[in-house]
């Protein structure tokens, strides 16, 4: 465990029920505190695609999400939302 660890817990508490994290996701949970730390509260949906792009070549590098954030279709775009959202919260609860 690193200090990165409690971060990721943090966001991971400060997701909405309706918030599906994939299964096996601790890797891409540090990446969003490593953003957390970077950006706060000023984090986007597009970084929130950006970070899961980056984790998700390491699980599938075939996925068909693995495109830039304005390539994907709008009913794609959602699902980052939630998670952009968490971590802003895990910022403000940091203050």
């Amino acid at each position: 465990m690193t200090y990165l660890d409690p971060l990721a817990d943090l966001i991971r508490a400060c997701l909405p029920p309706e918030a599906e994290p994939p299964p096996d996701s601790d890797a891409l949970f540090r990446i969003y505190a490593v953003l957390l730390k970077a950006k706060g509260d000023q984090v986007t949906d597009e970084d929130v695609h950006n970070a899961w792009s980056a984790w998700m070549q390491s699980q599938d590098s075939t996925h068909e999400a693995l495109v830039p954030f304005h390539d994907l279709p709008p009913e794609t775009r959602r699902f980052d939302a939630p998670y952009a959202q968490a971590i802003r919260a895990a910022a403000r609860k940091m203050r």
